[in-house]
């Protein structure tokens, strides 16, 4: 069984010391959706909620959290990213929206968890936006799809 990284040998919870790892290009893509009514779905796509661009704002909101991940997730190490992207996607199939967040870096840890932490509050966003409408939207699949860099090197979500 592989050792937990975030555990030291008294089995105290600590930050890895990751100041020995190569500095590489580092890749993440991680999805989410959140499920609604159609008709919430539709005030979305017609732009006609009181609290405005829903997908405008979520897409923001999830840029700031992930450069702001470290503050949320106590053992993640402070990243400069050198890039977020967020695509907000309708989808009457579910129906809802669909979130996809990429993140990069140049440095010595990945950034998965930025991706996630996007996609986790740009989703927690069109809920806000949304809500005095449809309080029984679910958010859903959040997951990692990719990531790329350091020891591991690439992984695809199978």
């Amino acid at each position: 069984m592989k050792e937990l990284s975030h555990v030291n040998s008294a089995g105290e919870a600590n930050m890895v010391d990751v100041s020995g790892k190569a500095v590489t290009e580092r890749f993440a893509r991680a999805t989410g959706s959140i499920r609604m009514k159609p008709d919430t779905l539709a005030a979305i796509q017609q732009n006609a909620l009181v609290k405005g661009d829903v997908l405008g704002v979520a897409r923001i909101a999830g840029i700031l959290a992930a450069k702001r991940t470290a503050e949320l997730i106590p053992l993640c190490h402070p990243i400069s990213l050198s890039d977020v992207q967020l695509t907000l996607t309708l989808d009457e199939s579910l129906p809802g929206v669909t979130c996809e967040a990429t993140t990069r870096t140049t440095g010595q840890t990945g950034v998965e968890m930025e991706a996630i932490t996007a996609v986790a509050v740009s989703l927690t966003t069109v809920y806000d936006m949304a809500k005095s409408i449809d309080r029984a939207m679910i958010i859903t699949d959040i997951r990692l799809l990719e990531k790329d860099g350091g020891r591991s090197g690439h992984w695809v979500n199978p």
